[in-house]
């Protein structure tokens, strides 16, 4: 190749979004960032929405930027986000309201009401996927129960990122790693899982096309490229529109023997195989099974990650105690080691709080010392998320039967050399961390994919393993480490007691 090819990457996360600019030269990728913008729910009454318009107008300003960098129109625009929330569209194409955020309380209880209607096992059976509260099932059904107007005036739901695919050029498709994350699509009948929906009088009319990753759709609309002043079309793109199947597509040498571990405001931490693991102990053990971007599934376990640490930074800016990160960080790792645990996924810990105050009550109830400094609040935290890993990695080799001896991190998670530090120890393997902008690399190899400048996500891979630079953490074999296991899997066993029991994941006195 003698001319360097750009493409846009939008990159939308729960807690912030990049507009990007990627551009591959015939051997590497690199990525240059555009625009970025602060996301978060927006409270209104008893609702949380997303402010979806907002976050167009930022993908609109990331494109006005791109123009002013760059001539030359992109070669095209993908855009990723998370999963399970989604908007409605109306006959004529206008947003039906702005859409809830998965951690809105319209879901509470729901769960139980359509396993009423619909046994639990049946669902995982059919689509895979691991029972959260804020799937997009639950969501859904919600309005069903609640007989929401909305639902009267819509013609359409699509996924977060297909919305704004949609606002882009106006097709209304689903990408199927999107859809992989609604527990309403069935990956063996590559079909929306019409049968058991029925059964609860949803809107199945409403669920549009499924489309693969590596899909070239319609052009860019005329009033987007007029405004953001340019003269030619280009297409929008579907690439791995979940942004964990983008990230994990830009991990390097992921093989039998690798783990990744998508880690941010969620951690997401799983393996690829070539078919869905629907099986009991894949059941029991609360494991999901999502699309990869090149037609694999990502066998994984969403865990409650950084999440815990960006509501502790929110609670004390709100008290007025500044600390970034790298100072927070620096903070956890001169804290005293090992002393008190949490369950991540423990229900304390899943909506905005005051999540220090959380953390120490978890403490305190469980009989544990209790964190006093920010630093040992926050070095609670990451040592907890670190044992974590390990006990999902436990469960990912009884279900693989692989020895998994490396686990690879994508993500802004990659960034904290004390919390890879602590995996590795924690877990006995190696870490390797890289690329931090998974996701976005991920986004534009795959949009290079799609038009025609690589052949495959196998060559994709290649080439971004020849762009970055990976950080290897290995581990240091403690005893203490050990003994912190133990301590902190009778945590685990409380939390499941206490779900099976209460339907809630709290420590009890």
């Amino acid at each position: 190749m003698k001319q360097t090819v750009h493409f846009v990457a939008a990159d939308l996360g729960a807690s912030s979004g990049r507009i990007m600019l990627g551009q591959w030269d015939g051997r590497m990728f690199s990525v240059r960032e555009l625009h970025r913008f602060a996301n978060s729910g927006v409270r209104v009454g008893d609702g949380l929405y997303w402010d979806i318009l907002g976050i167009w107008s930022h993908i609109r300003a990331g494109l006005e930027k791109y123009h002013f960098f760059c001539s030359q129109p992109p070669q095209g625009i993908a855009v990723d986000a998370w999963g399970v929330d989604f908007g409605l569209l109306d006959r004529a194409g206008r947003l039906v309201g702005n859409p809830r955020h998965y951690r809105d309380p319209r879901t509470d209880g729901i769960p139980q009401r359509v396993f009423e209607a619909v046994p639990e096992r049946e669902w995982f059976a059919e689509t895979g996927v691991q029972t959260m509260p804020i799937n997009t099932l639950f969501q859904l059904y919600s309005m069903v129960l609640a007989h929401d107007p909305a639902l009267a005036s819509a013609e359409t739901l699509l996924m977060i990122p297909d919305l704004c695919t949609y606002f882009l050029c106006g097709d209304k498709i689903v990408e199927w790693t999107e859809a992989a994350t609604t527990q309403m699509y069935s990956p063996t009948r590559k079909d929306w899982a019409r049968a058991l929906l029925n059964g609860l009088d949803m809107p199945v009319n409403i669920l549009p096309p499924v489309t693969k990753p590596g899909t070239i759709l319609s052009p860019v609309r005329k009033d987007v490229i007029e405004d953001c002043g340019f003269t030619q079309s280009f297409p929008a793109i579907a690439v791995g529109s979940h942004d964990t199947a983008s990230a994990v597509a830009a991990i390097p040498n992921m093989n039998e023997d690798s783990v990744f571990l998508s880690s941010g405001t969620w951690s997401l931490m799983g393996v690829e195989t070539a078919e869905p693991n629907t099986s009991e102990e894949a059941f029991q053990l609360g494991f999901t099974n999502e699309g990869g971007a090149d037609g694999s599934v990502l066998l994984l376990k969403n865990i409650t990650g950084l999440w815990i640490v960006q509501e502790c930074l929110r609670h004390w800016t709100s008290d007025g105690r500044q600390y970034t990160w790298k100072e927070l960080v620096a903070a956890a790792e001169t804290a005293k080691v090992l002393q008190c645990f949490i369950d991540p996924d423990a229900r304390d810990f899943q909506s905005q709080c005051d999540m220090p105050r959380a953390i120490q009550h978890y403490c305190d109830a469980t009989g544990q010392a209790v964190p006093q400094t920010e630093g040992e609040i926050a070095r609670s935290a990451f040592e907890s998320l670190s044992l974590k890993y390990r006990s999902v990695l436990e469960s990912l080799r009884k279900l693989t039967g692989r020895t998994l001896r490396t686990i690879r991190v994508a993500g802004g998670g990659g960034l904290n050399a004390v919390l890879c530090q602590m995996t590795a120890d924690a877990c006995g393997c190696e870490v390797v961390s890289g690329p931090v902008e998974a996701s976005t690399l991920g986004n534009v190899m795959l949009q290079a994919v799609a038009t025609g400048y690589l052949p495959d996500v196998r060559s994709g891979r290649a080439a971004i393993a020849e762009s970055v630079q990976c950080s290897v953490f290995e581990p240091h074999r403690s005893d203490r480490w050990d003994e912190a296991y133990a301590r902190f899997r009778a945590l685990e066993s409380m939390c499941s007691a206490a779900v099976s029991g209460r339907d809630r994941c709290a420590p009890a006195r």
